[in-house]
């Protein structure tokens, strides 16, 4: 199970009924955070989450309604006696953004480690977490992100039997561990099937609709994109300004064959969402405007919770830089 929730839906600025866009997850008691704009931290609170499992935020942009929060946020997280490592993920630059924020938040008691996205599509492996990083278009350099969450085969106990594996082997191959026992190795494959559906999770904001968002985010359970204008007539100023309206992330959903689309990133302008949907609606008809802490639990498909552990394990294709 995968825990989602929106902590706030607005672009540009908070409003006094709408939180700036950032997205929180939790799953094995690891939580991961996408952006953090101003005031994110009292989302965070408002809904009840805690500050101190968050192991990894990721920065889609450095404009600063997406990442001008993680100061406050780093502090309320030392200040939760917070000392394991915590991973920042971001395009490049992101170590200097960073040190910059971080001279009114100088001293912390955790190491941050910082991998800074250079490539069009990167991935990552951190506690349970399949991150995928794609490269958008808007006007600085953008990424979206896929959160996927793997599912190894059904344990096979007679073929465990049959191949006479010690019953205390059962355990980590079911884990999808490697094992040896009495000079004898065993793997998860002589005992697992073949792999289940997992569950998957995309986000994307500050971007024009290009065809590496409907790639990524084909066959998601959550597709969580920006809508920056619902009204038709600002298509133009959308392209502009490399934003999309409703309509055109609703395209996306379709393309993608996604299950549903969060629409977010709302301009202040647009005050009531909702009633701008029934163009989007017809293009993917389950899209929903989204509000400020939507929240779902994402279930496995057949509603049972995944035997492997991977919490703790870290494995990355970016280039890991600490501060």
């Amino acid at each position: 199970m995968l825990d989602v929730c929106l902590l706030g839906t607005g672009g540009m600025m908070p409003l006094p009924r709408r939180k700036l866009t950032s997205l929180m997850t939790r799953y094995n008691g690891s939580n991961l955070m996408i952006d953090c704009g101003e005031g994110t931290q009292v989302a965070v609170k408002e809904k009840g989450w805690s500050f101190k499992p968050i192991d990894v935020i990721c920065f889609t942009h450095y404009h600063a309604d997406h990442i001008s929060g993680l100061p406050g946020l780093l502090l309320t997280m030392g200040n939760a006696e917070r000392t394991e490592p915590l991973t920042l993920i971001g395009p490049k630059g992101l170590v200097r953004v960073v040190s910059a924020l971080r001279v009114i938040a100088p001293e912390l008691p955790f190491e941050i480690q910082c991998i800074e996205l250079t490539k069009p599509e990167e991935t990552f492996v951190l506690n349970g977490y399949h991150i995928t990083a794609f490269r958008v278009n808007h006007n600085v350099t953008c990424y979206g992100y896929s959160l996927e969450i793997k599912r190894s085969g059904k344990f096979d106990p007679a073929r465990a039997k049959e191949q006479n594996i010690p019953l205390k082997c059962w355990n980590p191959l079911q884990k999808g561990e490697t094992v040896t026992f009495d000079g004898v190795t065993y793997t998860p494959d002589m005992v697992l099937g073949p792999e289940r559906k997992g569950i998957k999770l995309t986000y994307t904001t500050d971007t024009r609709p290009v065809p590496s968002i409907a790639e990524h985010a084909a066959g998601s359970d959550l597709f969580i994109c920006e809508g920056m204008y619902g009204e038709q007539d600002k298509e133009q100023k959308a392209k502009a300004y490399k934003h999309m309206t409703f309509q055109e992330a609703a395209g996306l959903a379709k393309e993608a064959r996604v299950k549903q689309m969060w629409l977010t990133h709302y301009s202040p302008s647009l005050v009531r969402p909702e009633e701008a949907l029934e163009e989007a609606a017809k293009v993917f008809p389950n899209t929903i405007a989204a509000r400020d802490r939507q929240s779902v639990e994402l279930q496995f498909e057949d509603g049972e919770g995944d035997k492997s552990n991977e919490k703790g394990r870290r494995t990355d294709s970016g280039n890991r830089k600490f501060l």
